[in-house]
């Protein structure tokens, strides 16, 4: 059956270039609630069962362009289809990907409450800290009907499903969060003034005392014990992915492309903004005091 019209959700919204223009659309989203068997893609992967092994009997299904929805309530559904769509367009435009010819569909569970959402975090043995995850080509959110402020989770995990599509899964930690925070950042800004909210890109500085050098950040492969320092990653990477971007954002990605295929950093680097940077020490003597300034960022930065 089709939902009301009040689940018929259109947006005003900025397709951005994130490193450039910004052009104005309307997007529409309106979901048709389909049985599980009759989804165009029913691959479930084991983190998708355990999802639904929450109120297994609860589970509501539909699908767009790009993605397959598990949600409990449409009216929840229905807005995040738009910003899942919008998102994935955005976030592959600025990285030079063609979508068109990609024919698997990315599978979005879509929890509402803590307790579940807790109960999917043990089941699935997710760190505490965790607000959303792409994993296999699926994500896992959280959207609390009673909280107005949705947040960067989505266009965080949508941004972490681009790039596993189109760079595979070798890309660095560092860089695959730093581009997700970027871009979520900008996105998700863009989306929401368009909708007549005054809202800004943010960016957290690092404090001087815990800045991670750049040799070593980039090397790092798991993320850090402490609850501290693992805000201090996501956002050094961040700014670190938005100071390369600034640079040179045709270098940016050379870079990235070079990443993805396995180069070690200083070689990527070299391949990327060689006229910029003579080594990775270079770099960050002049990274450090862009990380550590406590301030955000407008649009033209």
């Amino acid at each position: 059956m089709l939902f009301s019209p009040a689940l018929r959700v259109l947006a005003l919204v900025f397709l951005c270039v994130l490193g450039g223009r910004v052009v104005a659309q309307e997007v529409e989203g309106t979901l048709k609630e389909v049985p599980l068997q009759s989804l165009s893609d029913r691959a479930i992967t084991p983190l998708g069962q355990a999802a639904l092994s929450i109120h297994p009997n609860d589970w509501k299904h539909a699908e767009t362009t790009n993605f397959v929805y598990h949600f409990f309530h449409g009216f929840i559904a229905a807005p995040v289809s738009v910003e899942a769509e919008f998102y994935y367009r955005v976030i592959s435009k600025d990285l030079d990907k063609d979508t068109t010819q990609w024919e698997r569909k990315s599978h979005i569970y879509i929890f509402e409450t803590d307790a579940d959402w807790k109960e999917f975090q043990q089941k699935g043995a997710l760190d505490p800290w965790t607000g959303g995850i792409h994993s296999q080509g699926s994500l896992f959110i959280q959207r609390n009907p009673e909280k107005k402020f949705k947040g960067n989770t989505l266009g965080h995990e949508v941004t972490h499903l681009v790039i596993e599509r189109f760079f595979g899964s070798g890309i660095s930690l560092w860089l695959n969060e730093g581009y997700a925070e970027y871009s979520a950042s900008r996105c998700y800004a863009a989306f929401n003034r368009a909708r007549g909210y005054n809202a800004r890109p943010t960016s957290r500085s690092v404090p001087a005392d815990l800045y991670v050098p750049v040799a070593q950040l980039t090397a790092m492969v798991t993320y850090p014990k402490e609850v501290e320092q693992v805000g201090v990653f996501y956002s050094e990477s961040e700014r670190l992915v938005r100071y390369l971007e600034k640079t040179d954002k045709r270098g940016f990605n050379v870079f990235l492309e070079a990443m993805a295929k396995g180069n070690r950093f200083e070689t990527a680097l070299n391949k990327g903004f060689a006229a910029r940077f003579i080594s990775v020490d270079a770099l960050d003597r002049e990274f450090k005091p862009y990380a550590t300034q406590q301030n955000g960022f407008s649009n033209a930065d």
